[in-house]
């Protein structure tokens, strides 16, 4: 008979204790990388048909790549894993809005999603929250790991979209940045993919110190 013995389960120290990482935990890192790359290729897929396409028809599809790359930013904002609790549902709740009014707009519109916010940029005040939850992702991580690629991103988004919607940004301008905003999104979602998963958990005690706060308050 043979007898299979268990790796030793690695404990970290955190700031406010030790911890320890779980495969759930694990596997909540998986998802939200995979949610990252699945929004990232098809922000990806979407720009290219713009920027190389140069044709009207290709906005129809863009909306089943947009809904794609909704659900999965949705999935990514569940899974990822940001210590002030009041952030992470903001963050949640603005790609909420933006998600709730960009079905609205696609049912109610009798032209493509895509054409709809770029011929009235005033919708931006609804779609737009589903990038500024994206924006937030880009501001977590790089302030938590000091990426290049999501420094950028959190200037060039805001540019992009508030440059748009008072219409001071030339088509020229509009279309660099869209293009540097796609190819910066799947350096950044390829990036995650190689990167160590603990690094995604972050310090479990301080979780932990926060939630225990939380409920001496209550």
């Amino acid at each position: 008979m043979t007898t299979q013995t268990l790796a030793p389960t690695e404990v970290y120290q955190g700031q406010f204790g030790e911890f320890t990482i779980t495969q759930s935990d694990r596997t909540g890192v998986i998802i939200y990388r995979a949610g990252l790359m699945v929004a990232a290729l098809s922000f990806a897929i979407g720009s290219a048909l713009v920027l190389f396409k140069n044709n009207p028809t290709v906005f129809t599809a863009l909306t089943p790549l947009y809904a794609c790359f909704s659900l999965a930013l949705g999935v990514s904002l569940f899974t990822i894993h940001i210590y002030m609790a009041s952030l992470h549902r903001m963050l949640q709740i603005f790609w909420a809005i933006g998600s709730i009014t960009s079905v609205i707009l696609a049912i109610s519109s009798s032209e493509p999603l895509a054409l709809t916010v770029y011929n009235h940029p005033i919708t931006l005040f609804g779609v737009g929250f589903i990038f500024v939850a994206l924006t937030g992702i880009y501001f977590k991580e790089a302030f938590c790991f000091n990426r290049l690629e999501t420094k950028v991103l959190t200037l060039i988004v805001p540019l992009l979209l508030l440059g748009h919607l008072v219409r001071i940004l030339p088509t020229q301008a509009e279309t660099i940045l869209l293009g540097i905003w796609a190819a910066l999104f799947l350096v950044f979602a390829l990036r995650k993919t190689v990167q160590v998963i603990p690094a995604d958990i972050g310090d479990k005690s301080v979780f932990t110190y926060l939630e225990e706060q939380r409920l001496a308050k209550v």
